[in-house]
């Protein structure tokens, strides 16, 4: 799908207006998505504060451009864990889709594969894993939630691994879930809803260990991620496991508030961690000038969640694939405003040091 057709998609979803930011896609999205689901869309935990950091973290954060260097190529092309990857942005698991659109996240999957994006599937989805995964052309991980019956659990990573999904990011920072206050006030508006990757509904378990990491690992034949790593001693501890991966993240500000934002946490793991494994950031993520900032603080690659969905919400699979090619081409343009052809160019002297 190409621009020329992304565009009269979106335009078609809008009416005239071109939604030329993802901003405009949410104000969009809002005006389109019923009030129920919106709420548990835009929602965090509590009072929210940490839902706003992880957006004004990345205000605050300066760039320190340089002039005279060919960017006549941006060259915006990534390997991480091994697979090449054509921009540094992935579509982040979120569930629910549903209360969007009907298969939501089968939608979601094609417009990341025609976008080009690695698309993470949620254990969360309201569609079974092997439908989502086949679904696109695209390369899909697999969000996993360690669940108390760990045979179901076994079985949920083969299904996932033999429908293709090249990775696991195993959620670790939900024992629990926190108080989403205003997704509860709007809880009986949502219909329930099918969950065929998960058992029950009571499907955290909060005694979780390290152990259990190992035990995972024991038998995947996929890459393992730890997702919702804040603390720089758990990044250490997560190296010493064996992890492949790890991703910064605070759960998109829907658990615990008041937690660092993910743009603050991500240059602390990243002294830890010391290049030993690749490093994946989300939340807060909304311009491309937000991606050379993570990249700078040791970000190999950036997940978006919410803004995918607005794009979901205002034009199926076209909107989501729109969305990413919105922040692709600002992730180009900040990086020839700033003199980095390359994504290896990227280094903590492209911020302003105050």
């Amino acid at each position: 799908m190409n621009q020329r057709d992304l565009l009269t998609g979106e335009r078609a979803a809008a009416g005239s207006r071109v939604l030329a930011s993802l901003s405009d896609f949410e104000s969009e999205a809002e005006a389109r998505i019923p009030h129920g689901a919106w709420a548990r869309v835009s929602g965090g935990a509590a009072d929210e504060l940490t839902l706003r950091s992880n957006r004004e973290a990345y205000d605050r954060i300066r760039l320190n451009p340089r002039i005279l260097v060919d960017v006549s190529k941006i060259d915006t092309r990534v390997d991480v864990l091994g697979q090449e990857l054509p921009f540094p942005i992935f579509l982040a698991p979120v569930g629910g889709q549903s209360f969007i659109c009907p298969q939501g996240e089968i939608l979601s999957a094609r417009g990341a594969a025609a976008a080009g994006a690695i698309y993470v599937i949620s254990s969360s989805s309201s569609c079974k894993v092997e439908d989502i995964a086949r679904s696109g052309s695209g390369p899909v991980w697999f969000q996993l939630y360690v669940q108390k019956d760990r045979a179901f659990t076994r079985d949920l990573v083969q299904r996932a691994e033999d429908s293709g999904c090249r990775a696991l990011c195993v959620t670790v920072d939900s024992p629990v879930f926190g108080a989403r206050n205003r997704e509860e006030r709007s809880a009986g508006e949502l219909p329930e809803r099918e969950l065929p990757n998960l058992k029950g509904r009571d499907y955290l378990d909060p005694g979780l260990t390290w152990q259990d990491i190992d035990w995972l690992r024991s038998f995947a034949r996929t890459p393992v991620l730890l997702k919702g790593v804040l603390n720089p001693r758990d990044a250490g501890t997560a190296v010493q496991a064996g992890v492949s991966g790890i991703i910064v993240s605070n759960h998109g500000a829907r658990n615990l508030d008041t937690l660092p934002a993910t743009i603050e946490a991500l240059p602390r793991v990243a002294d830890t961690v010391a290049g030993r494994v690749p490093l994946l950031v989300d939340g807060g993520i909304r311009r491309g000038t937000d991606i050379i900032k993570a990249l700078a603080l040791g970000a190999s690659a950036v997940g978006i969640g919410r803004p995918y969905l607005w794009g979901l919400g205002v034009s199926g699979a076209e909107g989501v694939a729109r969305v990413v090619e919105i922040l692709l081409k600002e992730l180009q343009l900040a990086m020839a405003l700033t003199g980095r052809p390359t994504i290896a160019s990227i280094d903590r002297s492209v911020l302003w040091e105050l």
